[in-house]
C-alpha cells in the first residue's frame, strides 16, 4: 500500500471507461437501462421450482448483535406511539365497535438495511453518474437519486457466483479481495455463466459472519470488508459485459481500502458513478447459495422494488429471488 493514496482521478484516470451520455443526457437509471422486456423474459426462462428468496437482512434486531451497518451510521429506532397501552387511562382514542390499534414509527438511515444506492449517492471532482453536478445533492437529491430506480423496478436474469464456497470457507476474510478473472473462474466451477444484462450476485458469507460472530467489537476492528478490488480491466469487463446490477452480502460491495493504492471505495465511482451500475449492499445470499449448491442452479429470476423516497440518496429493499 503506498504511503500516500492518489488522488481517485490519478487512480482510475482521465480516460476512466464512461458510460457517461450512452442512455441520453438526463439519464439517471444507468446500467438498469438494459433492463427491457425481453430481459424480463429472458429471466423468467430461469425459474424451474417456483421456489422463492428474500434476500433483505432484518431491520431493527434487538437480539446481538444487532444489524450490520457502515461504521458512520446507526441502526433503525422504531417506537410504538399507540398499542394497547394506550387505552389504559382516560383520552383514549375510540373508534365505532371498540376497535383498538397498534402504530409505530421509525428513524432510520436509508441505507441502513439491505438496500439500493442512489446512482448519485458517490462521486468526485464535483461530477455525480452521467455528469450531473455535485451541487445538486445539496439538501435533497435532485438528480441521479434512487427514485428513478424505485420507479423502474428490478426484474432480469440473476445469477449468483459463491466467492466463500469456492475457496472453500464458510466467509471470505477481511481484506480478502477477488476480481473477475476469480468471478469467470468461480462461474466455471459452478457450471454457470455470466452474460450480458446479468443481475450480478457475490456471496462472500460476511453477512452470516456478522451474526456468527456476534461480537461487533471484533467485527469493525480495523474495518476492511472482502470484495472485489479496483482495476481498470475490471472495470472494463464490467463495462463490456454491460452488467445490470451488483448485488452482495458485504456493506460496501467492494473491498472498503484498495490494497494497492489505499484509496476507500474506488468501484464506487469506476463503476457507479462513471458507469452507472446500480448496487445492491447487504443482501442475504446464504439460503439462496444453499438452494443453488444442493441442485446445480445458479441463475434464477431476480425482482427488486427499492422504496419510492423522493431525493433519496438510497432506499431500503427486500429484494425477492425466484427459481
Amino acid at each position: 500500500m503506498s504511503e500516500a493514496a492518489p488522488e481517485m482521478h490519478e487512480l482510475l484516470g482521465d480516460d476512466a471507461p464512461s458510460n457517461w451520455g450512452k442512455w441520453g443526457r438526463d439519464d439517471e437509471l444507468g446500467t438498469l437501462n438494459y433492463l427491457d422486456a425481453s430481459e424480463v423474459l429472458r429471466g423468467v426462462q430461469h425459474i424451474k421450482s417456483g421456489e422463492t428468496f428474500t434476500l433483505q437482512i432484518q431491520m431493527g434486531r434487538t437480539e446481538s448483535p444487532g444489524d450490520p451497518l457502515w461504521p458512520a451510521r446507526e441502526g433503525i429506532q422504531r417506537q410504538n406511539v399507540l398499542d394497547e397501552s394506550s387505552w389504559d387511562g382516560d383520552g383514549a382514542p375510540a373508534f365505532p365497535g371498540g376497535l383498538h390499534y397498534a402504530d409505530d414509527t421509525a428513524l432510520m438511515f436509508l441505507q441502513g438495511s439491505t438496500q439500493y444506492d442512489a446512482l448519485g449517492h458517490v462521486w468526485y471532482d464535483g461530477k455525480l453518474w452521467n455528469g450531473y453536478d455535485a451541487r445538486t445533492t445539496v439538501g435533497k437529491m435532485e438528480k441521479a437519486s434512487v427514485l428513478p430506480i424505485a420507479e423502474k423496478g428490478v426484474v432480469g436474469r440473476g445469477v449468483l457466483i459463491d466467492m466463500a464456497r469456492h475457496r472453500g470457507k464458510d466467509s471470505l476474510d477481511k481484506k480478502e479481495t477477488f476480481d473477475h478473472n476469480d468471478l469467470e473462474a468461480a462461474a466455471l466451477a459452478q457450471g454457470v455463466t455470466i452474460e450480458p444484462h446479468d443481475i450480478l450476485l457475490i456471496r462472500t458469507g460476511w453477512m452470516n459472519y456478522w451474526y456468527e460472530l456476534n461480537n461487533p467489537k471484533e467485527f469493525y476492528d480495523e474495518f476492511c470488508e472482502p470484495g472485489l478490488t479496483y482495476s481498470r480491466e475490471l472495470v472494463e469487463w464490467f463495462q463490456n459485459r454491460e452488467i445490470a446490477n451488483l448485488v452482495t452480502d458485504t456493506i460496501a460491495n467492494e473491498v472498503t481500502n484498495d490494497p494497492e493504492s489505499g484509496v476507500a471505495l474506488p468501484l464506487h465511482c469506476a463503476l457507479m458513478r462513471n458507469l452507472g451500475v446500480v448496487f445492491t449492499e447487504m443482501a442475504w445470499l446464504d439460503d439462496l447459495a444453499d438452494a443453488c449448491s444442493a441442485d446445480g442452479r445458479w441463475s434464477f429470476l431476480y425482482t427488486a422494488a427499492p422504496l419510492k423516497v423522493v431525493n433519496g440518496t438510497g432506499a431500503p429493499v427486500n429484494p425477492i429471488v425466484i427459481r
